[in-house]
């Protein structure tokens, strides 16, 4: 279980990164809208895990490497934007999101089943 302190460093990172992707590395990211969707920050604040997602999905595997070859000066931005706040940067670990597509996988196995109707409720007062 994450810590207040935990959640709250992981909340500014979040916060910082986004920004960082939409306004300073838009020229490196193209025509994609990269989404921080959560940071998770071990409990010795040394690493966050950091899980995005990209828009339009096509070629999101070829960006996710770009920006992890990128993590040296990504890391190297956030620090110049947290230099004031935090005294040590974690070390970034970038991963792909996929929760939206397990979630479509889950709903589209779930719209394939297919369940009998339950009996009127007078049928079950007879069988007891």
């Amino acid at each position: 279980m994450e810590s207040t302190r935990q959640r709250k460093v992981a909340k500014l990172i979040q916060k910082e990164l986004s920004e960082i992707f939409q306004r300073e590395a838009r020229e490196l990211m193209g025509n994609y809208l990269v989404t921080i969707t959560i940071v998770r920050v071990t409990a010795d604040l040394g690493i966050a895990k950091v899980y995005l997602s990209f828009l339009p999905d096509k070629n999101k595997g070829q960006q996710l490497e770009f920006i992890r070859d990128n993590a040296r000066n990504v890391r190297q931005t956030l620090g110049s934007r947290l230099r004031h706040t935090m005294r040590v940067i974690p070390d970034l670990q970038f991963f792909l999101d996929d929760t939206e597509e397990e979630a479509a996988k889950i709903g589209k196995l779930l719209a394939g089943l297919e369940i009998p109707p339950a009996p009127p409720e007078d049928e079950e007062a007879d069988q007891t």
